[in-house]
């Protein structure tokens, strides 16, 4: 499958010019005039090519889109993967929407993985209104509604670290996240599937105060309560694996986030939820096992057709 890459231009900000990336699957032999826009998460950039074909399959037309300082729109000079707030994303959904619109697409379903579920959520809830009503329904994949740490973390470390990156937006250190996640994706370890180092580390990145500070106070709208008003669907394993040394449940649990608080909070995104928990689910249920990643598509598009 040939893709399509369009690059979007931004106004400069702090770190100088911005851009993203729209990507483009070619259109569907029984075009449905429905469109697909897919939001990465962190530290991530599209590559879940097998994802595109599934939707452009049943009749979808699919775009992603490479948020600012990911991906491919990772400029010379920026700080990865960062922001200061999660409104800093709006323009790059809006233009991707508007895009998609021009070209001829009727609604959009807005598709977001974990740090991208949160933006995904919170757009629907509040973007502009002449692209948000354009979106029929929103798919949430292991969605980030809350920090996978310790109360103490939570509670003094995380809002601290928010407080320093007021008066030092670019303080940060070193990344905490374990390489055992991405390590049991990549094939070159004990993973399935392939995807760019650069693009997506597999040793993380340095750890933004104000990126903390972003998702912290996008996940506290969601506890305050959303109201999106078309319906959505939440996803996630079925069970979350905590360990710090590889095991086998790295490849049949969600080993970044604590399932339970995806449950917990999906029921404040709006008045039409729908959550279901995938079996032996990884944290990106797209790249599950087979039986897994089969189960959360057949789950999408029996969904889609309500």
């Amino acid at each position: 499958m040939e893709f399509e890459y369009q690059t979007l231009n931004f106004p400069a900000d702090y770190d100088g010019p911005v851009v993203a990336t729209l990507i483009k699957a070619p259109l569907p032999e029984r075009d449905t005039r429905r469109a697909v826009l897919y939001v990465h998460g962190y530290i991530d950039y599209f590559f879940q090519t097998h994802m595109a074909e599934e939707f452009v399959a049943h009749g979808y037309r699919f775009y992603a889109v490479e948020l600012r300082k990911y991906g491919r729109s990772l400029l010379e000079g920026q700080h990865p993967d960062f922001a200061r707030s999660m409104y800093e994303y709006y323009p790059d959904l809006t233009e991707s929407i508007r895009r998609i619109l021009a070209e001829g697409a009727t609604e959009v379903i807005l598709l977001g993985h974990s740090t991208g579920g949160l933006l995904a959520a919170l757009y629907a809830d509040d973007g502009p209104a002449e692209q948000r009503t354009a979106i029929a329904r929103v798919v949430l994949n292991s969605p980030f509604l809350e920090f996978n740490a310790s109360w103490f973390k939570r509670r003094v470390e995380i809002p601290l670290a928010a407080a320093v990156s007021i008066v030092l937006p670019f303080a940060h250190k070193k990344n905490e996240l374990s390489p055992l996640y991405a390590q049991s994706m990549h094939r070159d370890f004990r993973g399935a599937w392939h995807f760019d180092t650069k693009f997506k580390p597999i040793e993380g990145i340095p750890l933004y105060f104000s990126w903390l500070r972003a998702v912290r106070n996008g996940q506290r709208r969601i506890k305050r309560g959303l109201h999106i008003e078309v319906p959505v669907l939440v996803m996630s394993s079925d069970r979350s694996y905590f360990g710090t040394e590889w095991s086998e449940e790295l490849l049949r649990s969600d080993s970044v986030l604590n399932v339970e608080d995806i449950g917990r909070y999906a029921r404040n995104l709006g008045s039409d939820v729908t959550y279901v928990q995938i079996r032996n689910g990884v944290h990106d249920l797209f790249l599950s096992t087979h039986a897994a990643r089969e189960a959360a598509f057949r789950a999408v598009f029996e969904w889609l057709r309500c």
